[in-house]
Parts: C-alpha cells; sequence; structure tokens
C-alpha cells in the first residue's frame, strides 16, 4: 500500500528511493493494463515486454506528475502508460507500410460508402467500390488482420481539439473504475457505443465478445461455428467501420 507521504516526500526530495517506492507502488496500474492489452493482442505479443513499456511510461508519468493539480495520479497515467505500450508495438513493426495503406483503403471505402447508402456497406459494395473481386477483398481483411493490433495502435482523433482515443478506452474497466475518468470519456463513449450500435450483427457480436466479455478470437470462432481467420476478418471490418465512422463525425 502507497503511504499518503510518498508524493510529498518526493516532490520535496527528489531521492531515488522515494521515487522507487512510488514506482513499486504504482506497478499493479502497469500490470492490469499490460494484461488488458494483452488479452486483445496477438499471442505474438510477450507480457513481460508490455509491462517493461509500461513502467516506461510510469515513470515519465512520475516526473511529470504534479499532485497540486487536484487529479488522481492513475488518471493522470493511464493513459501515459497504454501509450508507451503502444510506442513499443509500433517499434515491433508487424504491420508493413503496404498492409496500413491498405487497411486506410478499405477504412476510407466504408467511410464514402456509408455516408451515401446511410446503411453498412456489404462486402461486394466495398470490393466494388475498391475496384477488386470479393475474393481479393476477403484476401486483404485477412492481411490486415494479422497485424493483430488494428484497433489498439491506432488512435483515433474525436474532438477538434485533438483528443484521442484508442477502442480499447471505451471499454469499462471493471479492475480499477475511476469516477473521473469515466466522466471525462462519457462523451466518447456515447459516440463509440453508437458506432458499434449500428455494425452488422456479426461483427457487432465480435466486438463485443471480443472487448466487453473478454472471449479470445479462437472462443469466439468455437461459439459462432467458424474458423479463427473468420472471427480476425470480422474484428477487421468492424474496427475499420468503427474508426471510419468516429472520423466522419468530426468533418
Amino acid at each position: 500500500m502507497l503511504h499518503p507521504r510518498a508524493w510529498h516526500d518526493y516532490k520535496l526530495t527528489q531521492k531515488p528511493s522515494a521515487k522507487q517506492e512510488l514506482i513499486k507502488g504504482y506497478l499493479p496500474l502497469v500490470t492490469t493494463i499490460a494484461g488488458r492489452v494483452s488479452m486483445k493482442c496477438s499471442s505474438m505479443v510477450d507480457y513481460g515486454d508490455l509491462v517493461g513499456w509500461g513502467v516506461i511510461g510510469l515513470i515519465e508519468s512520475i516526473d511529470r506528475f504534479d499532485p497540486d493539480k487536484g487529479v488522481k495520479f492513475q488518471t493522470f497515467a493511464r493513459s501515459r502508460i497504454r501509450g508507451a505500450m503502444m510506442d513499443g508495438l509500433r517499434e515491433m513493426d508487424w504491420v508493413t507500410r503496404s498492409t496500413r495503406k491498405k487497411a486506410k483503403q478499405v477504412q476510407h471505402a466504408y467511410n464514402v460508402l456509408e455516408n451515401e447508402l446511410g446503411r453498412a456497406a456489404t462486402d461486394e459494395e466495398v470490393a466494388c467500390r475498391l475496384g477488386i473481386s470479393l475474393s481479393e477483398f476477403h484476401r486483404i481483411l485477412t492481411e490486415i488482420s494479422q497485424g493483430a493490433v488494428l484497433s489498439l495502435d491506432e488512435m483515433i482523433q474525436v474532438s477538434q481539439e485533438g483528443e484521442t482515443v484508442a477502442l480499447l478506452d471505451a471499454v469499462p474497466d471493471r479492475e480499477s473504475p475511476d469516477p473521473y475518468l469515466e466522466y471525462e470519456a462519457k462523451e466518447m463513449t456515447i459516440r463509440l457505443a453508437r458506432a458499434i450500435d449500428g455494425l452488422p450483427q456479426r461483427e457487432k457480436l465480435v466486438i463485443t465478445l471480443h472487448y466487453y466479455h473478454d472471449l479470445m478470437i479462437k472462443e469466439i470462432a468455437d461459439l459462432l461455428g467458424v474458423t479463427d481467420g473468420r472471427v480476425s476478418q470480422l474484428h477487421t471490418q468492424a474496427t475499420l467501420r468503427l474508426r471510419a465512422r468516429l472520423l466522419s463525425a468530426n468533418d
């Protein structure tokens, strides 16, 4: 348990021992975030790497935090810890520049089509918009889905002021709820919930089971009676639609 005077001692003395006490005291915050991120990522992600990157974010947060501002440290640090993990994932560079370009093209196609149609675009319509065959479209979805961190490493701007959010940020944190953070994220959460509600039924089901019920891809595949690859495709399509809709809402 972190002693209430820990922050006072560190800010007053800047002693390494006081800083180490803060790092040790807030390490559970890092491991909680790392656990949630690893649950959503590919098995290629090492939990220890996530914790290591998160500790870097924690240390930076401790250096920058001002306890006199009246903001809880957990609220201040959470996005920075997760951001450090995302930076680490980006440096691994799983997804080639070509694949990222294709993902943006598909996302743009969803954006344009669904604004025109006023409904969720079908696979056939998106393929036609891209000028490719349906089988080629499905192949591209599979290629994109292999990146595995699509919903995590690409931040979405949700306001003119530059506020950003990842899909994971709108998933309720049952282990360490923070009323202040929940209040700050209310508008974004409502917007995302509306976007999710407008997804095609199967995509909506995959997102709900994966992010809100913590089911893994294989578990969802078994539940739906489809292959792991098909669930990954549905997850990819849902993520691209959500990004397109959230970005479109700010235009």
